[in-house]
């Protein structure tokens, strides 16, 4: 993070043990995904991108972005222009996690490369720990 970049009201998220990495960052190509949605949703202005795992789908977790107000527990850091906010539970399953968006023949969407996953299922949008 830049010192631009740096606000008072930004946590830095570190996985621990990580000796400074980011819990969870995004690829370049989910970056300006992320950016070209909030510019056309109204509603995102000023609002980070919420990154959650909730359970269900076929393998127990899945996946979640949204574009949301801080709440008083979530951690919050800046990865390239775009702020990202998750909670407190959700960051005990996404440390060391990456997410990318991927275009391909099944579709587009954010893909989440998560080590701390212990298997998933094809969809690609679930998983179990």
């Amino acid at each position: 993070m830049s010192s631009e970049m740096s606000s008072p009201s930004l946590t830095p998220m570190t996985a621990p043990g990580s000796a400074g990495a980011p819990l969870l960052t995004l690829t370049e190509k989910a970056i300006e995904k992320v950016k070209y949605f909030a510019s056309q949703m109204p509603d995102s202005a000023g609002k980070p991108l919420r990154v959650f795992v909730q359970g269900g789908g076929c393998s127990g977790f899945q996946y979640g972005f949204t574009f949301d107000d801080r709440k008083e527990n979530d951690a919050e850091f800046a990865q390239g222009d775009v702020n990202v906010v998750v909670d407190p539970q959700s960051a005990m399953y996404l440390k060391g996690a990456s997410v990318d968006y991927l275009e391909d023949f099944r579709g587009a969407g954010f893909s989440v490369n998560n080590p701390n996953a212990s298997g998933g299922c094809g969809c690609g949008k679930s998983f179990n720990a």
